[in-house]
């Protein structure tokens, strides 16, 4: 049985916790013991068994479909049903099968792409062989091989290498959105084994480690070989989803398989998405039912009423059943008026609300202004169900890197000597905004230079060109002080490789300029200065790390000349000058001043001079705390400290890190909006700071941006309540719950806090992990909530995921996750709209979005525009399509009244079949698919437009309730009217019209023309589409009635056409149309002067906008170009924060190394170099120049 369930997808047993992972290299039979699940990978949601009873639950859980199933089995019991069975089965399996078939489609996508991946092929070795074996079929413990460029199979443990150390070089895109290359080493004793296939298959060691977690940061656990125990960390494992670069072959032993690799169980869970909407349609439908049932109760009980008292006057007309008695006729009415007044939940709402999200979703398709033409990628709505979603948007979760940056740096500007370079001024000495067709700098004198690299500015050139000693030495330390590893696969095509891309930007400027770095050994770097070809001798790199926020290098000339190079933070740099560079430092000051104020990132550049005896003895006490067992890192630092000083300032570099075009632009009419954005990113917490104050997120103006850094519990709580009760020193502590008036349940919502000022927040990764704990998590809410701005840093996939699920449950708000990689799926997926950005780091993020798109400013139009109309159709799609259904039904409810309560329908069976059907239902399409209160423009000009949808205000329990009553009203007069006015009433020939079928056609006709003029009412936007659609229903309704009445009709279906002659004899009467005209001037008359006085008395932003639009004779003027603001700033980027420590090591180590250095001719050979035209002219990560070389 258990068996079976398994194969239905459904797991009873539980699994049991696994503590730890036991497994032997290259022993599948004793691995096998453990049941560790195998390297296949399932991201579908059903199988060939489970898709039709599963989706089928799933469409059920709309109470809706579920009702429609019960009213379908009361239809065919004969002794109740007073309508065919037909009616309600025909459109409950179209909206059935609809359903499926798209379920069934996005399901077939997900097992193709399953496929793709578990179809993937890798060396594997077995039984002492090199097999290619697919990925599915990979088991933990079994040795592969991975080749460059390929994508880690599984998480790995690193056996060995072809480079030096047994490094390898690992590119985590897919992982934390970073493009910059990673470095992992093997352990010696496995290093050894080397590509020897009979050693790496006689390898038997045994890992002891962690449970399958999700930690991508952390690992633990031992390797055992021949008795000798090796402490493995995350140093030594490639996890999957990594692709390895610039490494020719390593071998790995698999640790974890598929679903237990750290990315699966970061991937997050595939969730049914449904709207707020849909939620509140369920709650209403329950109390449709509720009401339904109160209706048919009375009816019935009046029945049975009628029956005991009247009931035998009418036995010669209508004989009883035997054994039937007024209780009985009252039971059995009861389920008659069930299904007569079904339509108060109709079948064909379903069917209208798909066809509505089907149209809102192709004009987001074919939207031309979210089309990237320079990648040819349109915006996609890969779900149908989620648009008026989109109008109700309160907080955007966006990752950074490739989202609302370009991941690419670009040298801008520079400060060398008190002068500053890099603007371009015009004959007067203004400033002029450099654009594309700006003159650029031409280097082509130098055959190295990168011919992608672009500058403005001719003085810089004409300063290098002159000899500038101070210019010289600017660029001689920034081809010298770094990291980066330069590749030169054929003569005078440089591709260099660095650690963080702003390394890569400063390196490639000082390349421009005549400052080549061209290779490097462990003892030293060769450069071309001016076409000179030079070789330093390397002698130290005092290392970057997050305290120093500095890196050094002292480097010996060909002269002999000692020089330390150091660049850093600008306030590092200063502490550490000499006091002769005062009045440089306070020029200097202004320029990084006025870089920062543009978002620029800066650092300050210094050297000092060495003298050999005082150098001789301080590296003999570096080699003594470089070899130190305790504390090694403080005594390097203090060893750094010591010869760091006595600097002589040269000058400052600014920095561009690219944001997308019109990210701040974007953000700024978001937050017009009164939406909330939180950058979630693997980032450095500088980095994120950068692009927050870039983008206009983070501002100089803001009160205060609070950093939440404690590595502790209480310490992050102690930053945490500290933040709070300065924003709002009256905040209480314990959290206000908003309380339900009819639950008793434990409150979960959290009520919004006011502060006193604009606030920013910004926490690492290390924090939130202690502020996501169940003890700390409502601390962190409500003080994340309370800020304009939320920057988390440093954060994994999984806890993106949290922090949404975090709002999601304790705010009545809607969320949107926007991201563009692998790492963004799991809060693409947690969020109620997830939105993927197509970029540089995969489609993984696409494939698992709701809506997709190129750039991040197209956001803005999504939610302003196609959002907010999309919510505004809905809510009035649902408003009038309730008020039409409620009216036509109350209609029946009064008519019970005056027919013994005998379920007689007041209106013609034809006309109860088609009214919902052909009648009406093209006008409320045309209404819900063209209208819209303001045009794009306007709807940008007033972003305030979208808040009404944040509120739920178009569409609520308060307006269902209004809803309700209007239709009663007039339901009210659509009955008493018609009765009145026909009652007792002769035609213009004297003959007798007061008849059951004249009364059912006036009812029916003042019914369809109050709605129709109803719908006009309430719509802002007309097109030709909706006057066919309206006109076009009533000449069809008119059409269908004359016809269905005719004697012809009639004579060939007797039974099904009885209202033979009705329609000419009643609509030709003058009293007739006059009772039509009366019962639509008192159904509509109060709802115009009830919406008049609201205007005028409580105009909404909508009432507003519009009167402005009217007013307004001139088209919209366009919105005026914005040029850069300049601002003065007091904080300023560090170092190149894309950083992490231990580079200079493996520098100095010769790690790097991976070929031997090549002799080379002169520097100015007039040779095109294919490669030189297809780098970059910004720096890109290095996994992108890997996949392009």
């Amino acid at each position: 049985m258990g068996a079976v369930l398994s194969v239905c997808g459904l797991n009873i047993k539980k699994e049991k916790v696994q503590e730890e992972r036991h497994l032997r290299a290259n022993d599948r039979e004793f691995n096998l013991s453990f049941k560790y699940a195998n390297n296949a990978i399932k991201t579908s949601k059903y199988n060939i068994f489970t898709f039709l009873p599963l989706n089928l639950f799933e469409q059920f859980q709309r109470l809706a479909n579920a009702y429609f199933v019960f009213l379908l089995i009361l239809q065919l019991i004969p002794a109740i049903s007073s309508l065919s069975w037909f009616t309600t089965v025909v459109p409950l399996l179209l909206v059935l099968c609809i359903t499926l078939a798209k379920d069934g489609s996005d399901d077939i996508n997900r097992h193709k792409n399953d496929r793709q991946v578990n179809n993937r092929k890798v060396d594997v070795l077995i039984d002492g062989q090199l097999k290619s074996e697919k990925w599915m079929n990979v088991q933990v413990g079994d040795t592969i091989k991975l080749e460059n460029n390929q994508f880690v199979t599984a998480d790995l443990l690193l056996l060995s290498s072809s480079e030096p150390l047994n490094l390898v070089y690992i590119e985590t895109a897919e992982l934390d959105g970073e493009t910059n290359l990673k470095v992992k080493q093997a352990l010696t004793v496995t290093g050894d084994l080397g590509d020897n296939i009979d050693r790496l298959a006689a390898f038997k060691g045994e890992v002891r480690c962690e449970a399958p977690n999700n930690r991508l940061d952390k690992f633990t656990g031992t390797l055992a070989v021949e008795g000798e125990t090796f402490a493995l960390d995350n140093e030594r494992i490639l996890l999957r989803g990594c692709t390895l670069r610039n490494t020719e072959w390593c071998f790995g032993l698999v640790l974890f398989g598929g679903p237990d690799t750290k990315l699966m169980q970061n991937s997050g869970k595939s969730v049914f998405k449904r709207t707020s909407i849909d939620h509140l349609m369920n709650v209403l439908v329950l109390i449709i039912f509720g009401l339904l049932a109160f209706m048919c109760t009375i009816l019935a009980i009046g029945n049975g009423i009628w029956e005991y008292q009247q009931g035998s006057s009418f036995t010669a007309f209508l004989p009883r059943q035997e054994g039937a008695d007024a209780a009985l006729s009252g039971f059995l009415t009861f389920w008659s008026y069930v299904i007569i007044l079904n339509t108060v939940v109709p079948i064909s709402l379903y069917v209208s609300v798909e066809i509505l999200r089907l149209g809102n979703s192709y004009y987001i398709d074919w939207d031309r202004k979210m089309y990237h033409t320079k990648s040819d990628t349109p915006a996609q709505a890969r779900t149908t169900t989620l648009n008026e979603e989109l109008g109700q948007i309160k907080y955007i979760f966006s990752d950074k890197t490739g989202t609302l940056t370009q991941n690419i740096m670009t040298f801008n500007r520079c400060s060398i000597n008190g002068k500053s370079y890099g603007e371009v001024v015009d004959f007067s000495g203004q400033r002029v905004e450099i654009t594309e067709k700006t003159e650029k700098v031409d280097f082509s004198w130098n055959s190295l230079a990168d011919p992608k690299f672009s500058f403005h500015d001719h003085a810089l050139v004409e300063a290098v060109k002159q000899g500038s000693a101070e210019v010289q030495a600017f660029f001689r330390l920034l081809a010298l002080c770094h990291t980066v590893m330069p590749e030169e696969k054929t003569e005078g095509e440089l591709f260099y490789q660095a650690q963080s891309p702003d390394e890569g930007a400063l390196v490639t400027a000082a390349r421009n300029f005549g400052f080549v770095f061209r290779s490097r050994t462990p003892e030293t770097i060769s450069a071309v200065e001016m076409g000179v070809n030079t070789t330093y001798e390397l002698l130290a790199v005092l290392d970057f790390n997050n305290v120093r926020k500095r890196m050094s290098v002292i480097v010996r000339s060909p002269e002999g000349r000692l020089t330390l190079y150091c660049k850093g933070a600008d306030t590092i740099i200063y502490e550490r000058l000499h006091p002769s560079c005062s009045k440089l430092m306070e020029v200097t000051t202004q320029h990084l001043n006025e870089y920062a104020g543009e978002g620029l990132r800066t650092l300050a550049l210094a050297y000092k001079d060495l003298d050999e005896v005082e150098f001789k003895t301080w590296r003999e006490r570096h080699h003594v705390a470089s070899t130190a067992l305790e504390d090694r890192d403080a005594k390097l630092d203090a060893i750094y400290e010591e010869i760091e000083k006595d600097l002589v300032l040269l000058g400052a570099t600014a920095v561009e890190d690219k944001l997308q075009d019109g990210v701040p632009q974007t953000i700024e009419q978001l937050s017009k909006a009164d939406i909330k954005i939180w950058v979630l990113t693997g980032d450095k917490q500088e980095t994120a700071e950068n692009i927050g104050y870039s983008c206009n997120m983070l501002r100089e103006e803001m009160t205060e941006v609070f950093i939440i850094a404690a590595d502790t519990a209480e310490g992050v709580r102690e930053e945490l309540v500290n933040a709070r009760k300065k924003m709002s020193p009256g905040s209480p502590d314990e959290p206000p719950f908003l309380k339900s008036r009819f639950s008793r349940k434990k409150p979960q919502l959290v009520l919004d806090e006011k502060a006193d000022g604009e606030f920013g927040l910004v926490i690492n990764g290390h924090s939130l992990s202690y502020g996501l704990q169940k003890d700390l998590q409502l601390e962190l809410l409500r003080t994340a909530c309370m800020c304009q701005t939320v920057i988390c840093c440093r954060v994994t996939p999984l806890q993106k995921a949290q922090v949404v699920e975090l709002v999601k449950k304790y705010k009545k708000a809607v969320t949107l996750a926007i991201g563009d990689g692998a790492n963004d799926v799991s809060m693409i997926k947690a969020a109620h709209i997830g939105v993927g950005i197509s970029g540089q780091e995969g489609m993984q993020a696409v494939l698992s979005s709701d809506y997709s798109f190129a750039q991040f400013r197209y956001l803005q139009r999504l939610l302003l525009v196609h959002g907010r109309w999309s919510y505004l159709r809905m809510c009035k799609f649902l408003r009038y399509f309730f008020y039409k259904n409620f009216s036509f039904t109350f209609v029946h409810f009064w008519y019970g009244f005056f027919c013994g309560f005998s379920a007689q329908t007041v209106y013609d069976e034809w006309f109860i079949t088609l009214y919902n059907l052909v009648y009406t239902a093209l006008p409320v399409i045309g209404l819900s698919l063209f209208d819209q209160d303001v045009n794009d423009r306007w709807s940008f000009q007033y972003p305030q437009l979208y808040a009404p949808g944040q509120r739920n205000q178009y569409f609520s329990k308060t307006a269902f309730v209004k809803i309700l009553l209007h239709s009663c009203y007039s339901s009210l007069i659509l009955f008493f009217i018609p009765y009145a006015a026909m009652h007792d009433t002769v035609r213009d020939d004297g003959k007798d019209i007061a008849d059951y079928q004249s009364f059912a056609l006036l009812a029916q006709t003042c019914l369809l023309v109050v709605v129709n003029v109803q719908l006009g009412l309430d719509t802002y936007y007309w097109t030709a589409v909706n006057h066919f659609f309206l006109w076009g229903s009533l000449s069809v309704y008119f059409a269908i009635t004359f016809t269905m009445y005719s004697n012809g009709m009639f004579l060939i279906f007797t039974s099904s056409f009885p209202f033979i002659g009705t329609a000419r004899n009643s609509l030709n009467q003058p009293n007739v149309w006059l009772t039509i005209f009366l019962t639509t001037i008192l159904c509509v008359l109060p709802v115009v002067a009830f919406r008049f006085l609201l205007i005028q008395l409580r105009p909404t932003i909508n009432d507003k906008v519009r009167y402005k639009v009217r007013q307004s004779k001139t088209v919209l003027p366009p919105p005026p170009r914005r040029f850069p603001r300049r601002r003065v700033s007091t904080r300023r980027s560090g170092y190149a924060f894309s950083h992490a420590r231990g580079y200079g090591d493996l520098v100095t180590s010769g790690g790097f190394l991976r070929r031997p250095v090549k002799s080379r001719p002169g520097l100015f050979p007039l040779a095109e170099s294919p490669l030189a035209e297809n780098s970059p002219q910004t720096y890109r990560s290095i996994g992108e120049g890997a996949q392009r070389s």
